[in-house]
């Protein structure tokens, strides 16, 4: 039976923020435990780097195409419903994943995930909204969703060294399977039903334009790094990914229901944040991908060594982001931002004259710990940013800015991907991070212009958006 309102509301309370912690742990060791799998993975399935890229960029395409979509749905259907959903279709992904014979059906797999992931997460938020009203509840609820987060992108890397080294690569998904069964009976059983009254009306061109055209571009550019620039498909995808990409911003200008109301980026500070948050995922968190095949593959690291190399970045960027609870009080939030992206900036530089063939272990570690010291600053006041609307806003503004972040994702991997020869991998590795860091800065500085002055304001329905 479901749990219903007659329960003492803290034992709701304790259910929801422990099925969403969960979820939200999965979610994100999911993609850090990937990264440091993907070169024993190339060699068990037979497979190339153009491969293990989709292997990232199927879940990323798949959570940023349709998580503001699956918010919408959660709204109309019911959270603890869709949340449900989300969580049988992961779990199930996942053990497909495990069981991939083929890179052709991993990537599948993890494109199923994705949707899953999208589903969990859109909803995440919600449901804690609902089970803690007081902002008292909620401001403790956000801090430990929040520390979440920061510990499984720290763990992730060791934890998925430790399964593919010891146990292999399959366990990395297998993980998964448990504790997505425990998640079910929890939601089914302790949750509680909410949804909105008048939700919204689904975008369903938007959404369509949205998914083709992000497909596009990374398909493109994806294979351009494999078939070059002048290649029929290349030029065929890249046109009709702008021109999808060109499509969605026009139905979401003129439409009355949009799912990314446009007139919500009048607000500089909401659309820097947006901006920021792009910059340091398609600038820094792309290129784990590439740091993995280097250290196993160039340098001979073992899966746990590798997982190992991150955690020192790691720690300082926990610590950072605990640290930003005290200086968020004596300095405007643009301080956080500009500067955490220009320390990340500076730090992708140093390792681009820092990595070389035989560089040593802590000479590598410098960029990387400056860059994720940076980032440390850089997370919570960008965050905090991005939600810094209406609260009745405040769900869609989570649904644009993980967008945001999972695009610059998905986009950076296939553009950077464009930069790495196979003849030369630690020079082209090089000249990635000089434009991973020329990224960043373009951020910092986009960042600057927008928070300075005032703020504009944030429509407060969506037609006055979509009339913006």
């Amino acid at each position: 039976m479901p749990a219903t309102d007659s329960q003492p509301t803290s034992v709701i309370q304790r259910w929801t923020l422990a099925a969403v912690l969960a979820a939200t742990a999965i979610l994100m060791l999911d993609i850090a435990v990937v990264n440091t799998a993907l070169p024993t993975l190339q060699i068990d399935l037979n497979t190339d780097l153009h491969a293990l890229k989709w292997v990232l960029d199927a879940y990323t395409l798949a959570l940023a195409s349709v998580v503001l979509t699956a918010g919408s749905l959660a709204d109309r259907y019911g959270r603890r419903k869709l949340f449900a959903v989300g969580v049988a279709v992961f779990t199930v992904s996942s053990a497909a994943a495990a069981f991939s014979g083929s890179i052709e059906f991993l990537i599948a797999a993890r494109a199923v995930q994705g949707l899953g992931a999208a589903l969990m997460f859109a909803v995440s938020l919600a449901l804690l909204s609902n089970a803690f009203r007081s902002p008292a509840e909620r401001t403790q609820a956000f801090a430990a969703y929040g520390a979440t987060i920061g510990a499984s992108f720290a763990l992730g890397p060791f934890v998925g060294g430790v399964l593919t080294e010891w146990a292999g690569w399959e366990w990395v998904f297998l993980l998964n399977v448990p504790i997505g069964v425990v998640l079910l009976a929890i939601t089914a059983s302790k949750l509680v039903e909410s949804s909105d009254p008048n939700p919204p009306k689904i975008d369903i061109p938007g959404q369509v334009t949205l998914v083709g055209g992000l497909f596009g571009l990374v398909y493109g550019l994806l294979n351009a790094a494999e078939d070059g620039w002048s290649a029929p498909h290349v030029i065929v995808a890249l046109a009709a990914g702008a021109g999808l990409m060109t499509a969605f911003i026009t139905i979401e200008a003129t439409s009355r229901n949009p799912m990314v109301p446009l007139g919500m980026f009048r607000d500089r500070r909401f659309a820097g944040a947006q901006i920021a948050a792009l910059a340091i995922s398609a600038g820094l968190f792309s290129t784990f991908i590439y740091i993995m095949v280097y250290l196993q593959e160039m340098r001979g690291y073992s899966p746990i060594e590798a997982g190992l190399f991150l955690v020192p970045g790691t720690m300082f960027n926990l610590f950072c982001a605990a640290a930003t609870a005290q200086l968020g009080k004596r300095v405007e939030p643009v301080v956080l931002i500009a500067g955490g992206l220009g320390l990340a900036a500076i730090g992708m530089v140093i390792s681009a004259f820092t990595i070389t063939a035989d560089a040593s272990w802590l000479q590598l570690q410098v960029g990387l710990v400056i860059a994720m010291i940076g980032t440390g600053l850089f997370n919570p006041a960008v965050s905090e940013a991005a939600l810094d609307v209406p609260e009745h806003q405040a769900g869609l503004a989570t649904g644009i800015h993980d967008t945001a972040r999972q695009t610059g994702i998905a986009v950076g991997i296939a553009a950077l991907g464009t930069l790495i020869s196979s003849t030369d991998y630690v020079g082209s590795l090089q000249t990635l991070f000089l434009v991973g860091g020329a990224i960043g800065a373009v951020g910092a500085i986009a960042a600057l212009y927008l928070f300075r002055g005032p703020r504009g304001s944030v429509p407060a329905a969506a037609p006055e958006g979509a009339a913006a």
